[in-house]
């Protein structure tokens, strides 16, 4: 049966928990998605668990707010302050009830680490033996309840660090230590990393996750496994909301995408053009695109025409590099993975619904680690608002893309 199945069925206990909780708790959200300010997040987020503000050197209204009992996730910021946009997206009911569920967790968030693969010989969501299916399945505790030790914490930076054990589903033995390094950054180094001179006439706010896994225990051996890195980034959608992920062919004749995860998308729903993948993100539509490193670009991005919120990533790619796959069954090549995931929440089949949300995401390149040897991903996060010329001008640059011709996606499907 096919991987995604499980992970439907999931969304629908989870869904179902929602419902249930919402009535519990009294927590109702009537803010409309991607409408409440950074300071409306943070004063609910502040209710419910310990917050760390973290602010640009040169910027007080640049902030993002880190919680380190969600494993020191990003869990919003703002480039305008406490009463601008606010551009994580929360799962409010979830974080309200304050308790754990089985599986998995999902408190949102613009930016959390998972491990990959999730599926497969090599995963360490599966007990050795167990069958890929939803009863089997269990996020490990290090991404998913564990709270991280606040290692260090200044005004622009803050440094978790978190240890475990765990077991892939091949029986073979991780000791491991996960270090996450949030660190906000000056516009001017912003502007070197998106390779522009100015960014005259934008309000922006970025920062990067330096996330660090390290081998605490015996060598790894390439048969019998590895882990890597999976950064998750999950975000506001709106009607007219595009998600972009630029390829190159110089490495390859055609684009590497995988876009049937969910079965087929619509072709009014998803777009290829010359070095451009186009997916809608409006979050009424479950559907998910993956990139090989071969194919990929080390950023993507998405563009709101209606708030005018232009979000960019950037992460480490190695195009030669072994990627671990994560689809739930037994692989052929599971070294032949994807290094870019975007994702567009959507009703279930019951017409319930976790979101509205859309997800970018990168992975880290893996190789068989020696004892007290390190991987390091990183991955930044940009979101830029401010004159509309302006916005043009950095999405082409860097993305290569004109925004004033991305899709007019339809209101509703024939």
């Amino acid at each position: 049966m096919h991987a995604y199945f499980f992970r439907l069925l999931w969304l629908l206990a989870a869904v179902a928990f929602l419902r249930c909780s919402s009535r519990e708790t009294g927590e109702t959200k009537t803010d409309t998605p991607g409408q409440e300010t950074f300071g409306d997040a943070l004063s609910f987020l502040k209710k419910h668990t310990d917050v760390i503000v973290l602010t640009a050197p040169d910027n007080d209204s640049a902030q993002v707010a880190v919680v380190g009992a969600y494993q020191g996730r990003v869990m919003t910021s703002t480039a305008t302050g406490k009463a601008g946009s606010s551009y994580g997206w929360l799962n409010r009911t979830f974080i309200a009830a304050n308790r754990y569920e089985p599986h998995m967790n999902a408190y949102g968030g613009e930016d959390r680490i998972w491990l990959s693969p999730e599926g497969g010989q090599f995963s360490v969501y599966f007990r050795p033996g167990a069958p890929f299916d939803f009863a089997s399945w269990q996020a490990p505790a290090i991404i998913d309840t564990v709270r991280y030790r606040l290692v260090r914490q200044d005004k622009t930076q803050a440094l978790f660090s978190q240890s475990a054990t765990l077991v892939n589903h091949s029986g073979t033995r991780f000791d491991i230590r996960i270090d996450r390094k949030i660190t906000v950054l000056p516009r001017a180094q912003i502007s070197r990393l998106l390779g522009v001179e100015t960014l005259a006439g934008l309000q922006v706010v970025g920062y990067e996750t330096e996330n660090t896994l390290r081998n605490e225990g015996a060598d790894w051996q390439r048969d019998k496994g590895a882990l890597g890195i999976w950064i998750l980034g999950m975000f506001n959608p709106s009607p007219q909301t595009t998600i972009i992920a630029p390829f190159t062919k110089q490495r390859s004749a055609s684009v590497q995408l995988t876009d049937n995860y969910f079965g087929k998308i619509p072709t009014d729903r998803l777009q290829i053009q010359d070095s451009v993948v186009l997916l809608r993100a409006d979050g009424t539509f479950r559907s998910k695109i993956g990139i090989a490193p071969a194919s990929a670009r080390p950023v993507a991005g998405s563009y709101d025409p209606v708030r005018g919120i232009l979000t960019l990533v950037q992460f480490d790619l190695n195009p030669t590099g072994d990627y671990l796959k994560s689809a739930w069954e037994r692989h052929k090549e599971p070294y032949k993975g994807d290094v870019l995931n975007a994702y567009n929440d959507g009703p279930l089949t019951d017409g319930s619904q976790m979101g509205p949300f859309y997800e970018l995401e990168s992975n880290s390149a893996v190789r068989p680690l020696k004892r007290g040897d390190s991987l390091i991903h990183h991955h930044r996060t940009f979101h830029v608002e401010g004159d509309r010329d302006a916005l043009q001008r950095l999405a082409q640059a860097v993305l290569g893309v004109d925004l004033r011709q991305l899709p007019k996606w339809p209101n509703k499907r024939d």
